[in-house]
């Protein structure tokens, strides 16, 4: 979702403040304790790819594993908000008539193997996501990369750049300015370029984009989309070297993904050598009990019975947005039958009693169900544009049956997708299922273990999940994941969602912060997706978040980016 009310640099002061008081109190009240050496961090992300920029790895999480490990410009602070990481390198807007970034990453940046840190990288990151690069396909071109989306990455001319080089200068088309330029070359989004270049056997990745190479690309998208998935087991570790504080040792159902320091980086060292993940559908039960844990970073009320003594728990509304994404094919085809559906999804029930566990907040985040798609219940834009959520907050059971009649649609089935176990979410189909039984619709709840969200429109016929369908951590100020999984042609957007009114206006959206524009267009673009029900909003995902005791520098960040996007800075004293 889209723009919060506060700025970032008020922001970054606020948490450096909490940061000093944290930590003095966190030191207060651990002497005579020993440092931990390792650190384990739960988390609800599923840890399927390393490539942040691809499909999987947005979806899966790899913003919330990897801020530390692949590092960018700017990293996802805790409210939300870019936030300029100048170890790697500065960015800045510079005056021209198109709009015009230069680039400078840091001198001394170089890869856990050995290799610089070079503006090679950005040229492969634009070209993965600018969408410019496709294949024939049976309705016409397609992508050669699989990308996430292609936001902000689309409206850039060109990347002017010499192989090697620690300097770039990224330059957009004329026609275009893009505000939320920041969101652009990002920790766990920048890969290795001369890792792809090697397993693509690609001499020089600058050429080949810059020249269009059919070839060379056809290889490098190859490797981009794949190359960098991550399964547990044997891992060949050459694949992911590192650009930040830590770096991969090993991944295993059995131990977990092992972070350990990286040698080779050239900031501030991490505080603590090794930071074990522990993903989505490990015993997070056992872990605890087992002393296993020192940071844990779930959907709350997900995993059932779960007892949190010995740690410091923060329950908080997240930038996530917790809805189910419809498909737009099978018993989903219709606008008629989304809309008819949502009639009877009870979202006033469903917030009450799942979705602000721990707090209640009076306005903003978490205060009530979620009425927008895109803008942010923080946003001074939200109170005027939610007007059409109110027909669909009640679950009226009978309205959606007149409906489905109208629409001639007789004793649909809806088959609900999420990633178990998780007990919230289990409870959500269910309490839906209650609520749309008497209006005629059957709910089945397809929640499987490995559940992934592709499997809209085929095995299931909604997806419930945060923002973009994702398992575990999601949400950002900026929006920008939000906008594309309504987007036509973008990656994240699962239920296949086309609308040539709604592309327009987020694009305008993009370039346009005029006040009076940016309220007429969110009313706009709400208005038509409450008619054409792509998706059904029902609450700012609520997070838990816990800390061990003896913890210093744990910070919350209810984002996409998680507890982990200042892991190197952790302390557990025991």
């Amino acid at each position: 979702m889209r723009r919060g009310g506060l700025r970032a640099g008020a922001l970054r002061a606020v948490g450096a403040m909490a940061v000093g008081a944290l930590t003095a109190a966190a030191v207060a009240g651990c002497s005579g304790r020993n440092q931990v050496p390792s650190i384990g961090y739960a988390v609800d992300a599923v840890i399927a790819s390393y490539n942040g920029g691809s499909t999987l790895g947005a979806n899966s999480g790899a913003a919330a594993v990897f801020p530390r490990v692949l590092t960018g410009f700017f990293y996802t602070g805790p409210q939300g908000q870019p936030v300029a990481d100048t170890d790697y390198g500065t960015a800045k807007e510079v005056p021209g008539e198109a709009q015009t970034i230069q680039y400078r990453l840091n001198p001394d940046g170089v890869y856990s193997d050995g290799v610089p840190t070079s503006c090679d990288d950005l040229v492969l990151e634009w070209a993965a996501r600018s969408g410019r690069f496709t294949k024939p396909g049976p309705g016409g071109p397609i992508p050669l990369f699989d990308a996430a989306d292609t936001t902000g990455y689309s409206d850039i001319e060109r990347v002017e750049c010499q192989p090697g080089s620690k300097d770039a200068t990224v330059v957009f088309r004329p026609d275009r300015h893009f505000l939320q330029w920041k969101t652009l070359f990002n920790a766990a989004d920048l890969m290795p370029a001369h890792v792809a270049a090697q397993a693509a056997g690609v001499a020089n990745v600058v050429g080949a984009v810059q020249s269009g190479d059919p070839a060379a690309m056809d290889k490098l998208s190859q490797f981009w989309n794949t190359g960098w998935n991550l399964k547990p087991g044997n891992l060949d570790t050459k694949l992911f070297p590192s650009s930040g504080p830590y770096k991969i040792e090993s991944f295993s159902d059995g131990d977990g993904l092992v972070l350990v320091k990286n040698d080779k980086w050239w900031g501030n060292q991490p505080r603590t050598p090794r930071v074990v993940v522990w993903p989505k559908n490990t015993d997070l039960k056992k872990k605890v009990g087992d002393k296993a844990v020192g940071v844990i970073d779930i959907g709350a009320g997900s995993v059932k019975d779960l007892s949190l003594n010995g740690f410091d728990v923060q329950q908080q509304p997240g930038r996530g947005a917790e809805q189910l994404v419809l498909s737009t094919a099978g018993v989903f085809a219709s606008p008629d039958a989304r809309r008819a559906f949502a009639l009877c999804v009870p979202r006033q029930a469903l917030f009450d009693k799942l979705g602000h566990p721990g707090y209640d907040a009076k306005s903003g985040l978490g205060s009530g169900p979620l009425n927008s798609r895109t803008v942010q219940a923080d946003s001074i834009y939200y109170p005027a544009i939610v007007g059409p959520a109110d027909k669909y907050r009640g679950g009226d059971a009978g309205a959606a049956q007149q409906a489905l009649g109208a629409a001639k649609i007789a004793n649909p089935t809806v088959r609900i997708g999420y990633r178990a176990p998780d007990d919230r979410r289990a409870q959500t189909v269910a309490m839906i299922a209650d609520s749309c039984k008497q209006a005629g619709i059957t709910v089945v709840d397809a929640g499987a273990p490995d559940f992934i969200p592709t499997q809209l429109g085929d095995k299931v016929d909604a997806v419930l999940g945060g923002t973009a369908a994702a398992p575990g951590p999601s949400g950002s100020l900026s929006g920008v994941e939000a906008t594309a999984a309504l987007h036509g042609g973008q990656g994240l957007n699962f239920g296949h969602y086309g609308n040539g009114r709604y592309d327009a206006i987020a694009d305008q959206l993009a370039a346009d912060d005029n006040s009076a524009t940016v309220l007429n267009l969110d009313t706009e673009a709400e208005n038509l997706l409450w008619s054409e029900m792509p998706s059904i909003p029902l609450f700012d995902t609520p997070r838990t978040i816990a800390f061990g005791d003896g913890m210093e520098d744990g910070i919350a960040n209810p984002t996409k980016a998680g507890a982990g996007w200042n892991m190197d800075r952790w302390v557990l004293k025991r």
